[in-house]
Parts: C-alpha cells; sequence; structure tokens
C-alpha cells in the first residue's frame, strides 16, 4: 500500500441546514466577487460625478460675472425670439447633411475599390486614388471650402455653379470621401483572401468577385465606422457658414450682430445635439449588437 492509501479519511464538515459550500477557487465566488467589485465603482463613480457637477454649478453661480454671462448666453426671451428663425435655417443644414452623404457614400466606395485593384493594367487608377485621399485628408476641410467657395467662382468659368452652397457641398464631398475611402478599403482588406480566390474558382471575374463576394461582407464590417463618420459630417455641414449660406449657424450669427446677444448660438447648437446624439446612440447601438452577433456566431 501507499502512503495515500495509509492516509485516514478526512473528517466530514458539517454544515447548518440551508447553507452552501462553495470552493475558493469556483467560478460562483469568483463571479460574486467581480459583481460586488463592479456595483461598487460604479456607485463610487456616480457619487464622484454628482459631486463634482454640484461643485462646479455652486462655483459658477457664485461667480459675479454669472448674471452677465447668464444674460448674454442663456436669455430666455431672445431664445424665443431667434428660435423660429435658427431652426428654418436647420432644416437647410439637414437638407446639405444628406445630399452630401450620399455622394459621399457612393464616390468613397469607387475611390476604395480602384486603390484595391490588382494587377499592373490598374496601377495608374491605384496611384491616382492613392494621390486624392492624400491630398484631401492632408488639406484641412476649412481650406478645402474657402478655396472651392471663393477661388472657383471667381473664376467666372462658363457653365460652372457659382453657388456657395453648390461648392460648399462639393468640399464636404471631397473632404469626406478621402477618409470614407480608406474606411471602405480596411473593410475590403479584411475579408479573408479565401474568399476572392473561391470566387475567382468558380469563374468569377475581379470586377464580379467584388460585387458578389467581397463588397457585401466588407460593406458590413465598416458599418460602425461610417455611422461615426455620418455624425462628424452632420456637425461638418455648419462650415458651409463661412461661405455665406443662411444656415443655423449663419442665422444665429446674424441674430446676435443684430441683438449683440450670444443666446442664439445656444439655439443651433441644442438643434445640432438634437440630431447628433441620438445618431451617435444609435451608432453604438449598432456597434454593440454587430459584436454580439459576431461572437454568438463563434461559439
Amino acid at each position: 500500500m501507499t502512503d495515500t492509501d495509509n492516509r485516514e479519511p478526512a473528517e466530514a464538515i458539517e454544515l447548518p441546514a440551508g447553507s452552501r459550500f462553495v470552493a475558493s477557487g469556483s467560478p460562483g465566488l469568483f463571479n460574486g466577487m467581480l459583481s460586488q467589485s463592479g456595483s461598487r465603482g460604479a456607485l463610487m463613480a456616480f457619487a464622484s460625478t454628482i459631486l463634482f457637477l454640484v461643485v462646479a454649478a455652486v462655483i459658477i453661480l457664485n461667480s459675479d460675472a454669472w448674471p452677465k454671462v447668464r444674460n448674454q448666453f442663456l436669455n430666455w426671451e431672445h431664445f424665443k425670439a431667434s428660435f423660429p428663425d435658427v431652426l428654418a435655417a436647420f432644416w437647410l443644414d439637414m437638407q446639405m447633411f444628406v445630399v452630401a452623404e450620399v455622394f459621399i457614400l457612393t464616390f468613397a466606395l469607387l475611390i476604395a475599390v480602384l486603390r484595391v485593384l490588382r494587377g499592373p493594367a490598374f496601377f495608374p487608377l491605384r496611384m491616382l486614388s492613392t494621390v486624392y485621399i492624400d491630398l484631401f485628408r492632408g488639406v484641412p476641410l476649412l481650406l478645402v471650402i474657402f478655396l472651392l467657395g471663393f477661388g472657383v467662382p471667381a473664376l467666372d468659368l462658363p457653365g460652372v455653379p457659382k453657388s456657395p452652397m453648390f461648392w460648399g457641398i462639393v468640399s464636404l464631398v471631397l473632404s469626406y470621401s478621402a477618409y470614407t475611402a480608406e474606411v471602405y478599403r480596411s473593410g475590403l482588406e479584411s475579408v479573408h483572401e479565401s474568399q476572392r480566390a473561391a470566387a475567382r474558382a468558380l469563374g468569377l471575374t475581379q470586377w464580379q468577385a467584388l460585387r458578389f463576394a467581397i463588397l457585401p461582407q466588407a460593406i458590413r464590417n465598416v458599418v460602425p465606422a461610417l455611422l461615426n463618420g455620418l455624425v462628424s459630417l452632420q456637425k461638418d455641414v455648419a462650415l458651409i457658414s463661412v461661405l455665406g449660406v443662411r444656415e443655423a449657424v449663419r442665422e444665429a450669427e446674424i441674430y446676435k450682430a443684430r441683438t449683440f446677444n450670444y443666446t442664439s448660438l445656444l439655439v443651433a447648437a441644442i438643434l445640432f445635439l438634437i440630431v447628433s446624439v441620438p445618431v451617435a446612440r444609435f451608432a453604438d447601438w449598432y456597434t454593440a449588437r454587430d459584436r454580439r452577433a459576431r461572437t454568438k456566431g463563434l461559439q
């Protein structure tokens, strides 16, 4: 017999009725500790946030300049007076946003496809798409709006539109398409090479493989990133106001210049928030849902 066989059996441990023994290394105990730690951390975060807001409010409200600031930026009478004009101009922002987004998604996809084409015959197209992306990603959007919005109409070319709104939208499309094309390209390159090889083995051409096998998967992979770009575009539409287009920000500035009160700018900010916050939350929800679907598919 071995030493193990000679050991006396361990005495049984009696537990009170209704009690449950949990081993020190069991998952139940570990998960319970994590749950308690997470609840305690959330409570501390909530309490510290409330404390910070209270302290900040006390400091601001007790400031000597607070009455003047409140009258200049939070004047209810000026809020009501400026709201109709700013709201009417805000619809123009939404129209420009929708038009620009449609062209951006389409044009950027074309640029991305040209950049991932393979073979020496497509080298000029790849080079042109790369130069375009590098150019418009390197120049600030505001400068693009100034150059196109003031420069092109000044040439007085026959048949070329002179509308500031037109060239503002063109500037947005050209600039955002460069960024969005790289988002599309990352999606195209994330599709496994076996998908392309399988499509080619079935006799599909390079264009057909992209259209039927690669693009559907690539676009699905980058939808969350595209939604984030949509949120950014919705705000940057206001930059077109530098060309004199009477959208929400420009209308707020006109009211400010007439009354020397800044509350109209707060009205414009609130209108942009009403649109951008739900879109941002939708992007987060879609990202989380897509992550759960992919994780479930791997199980």
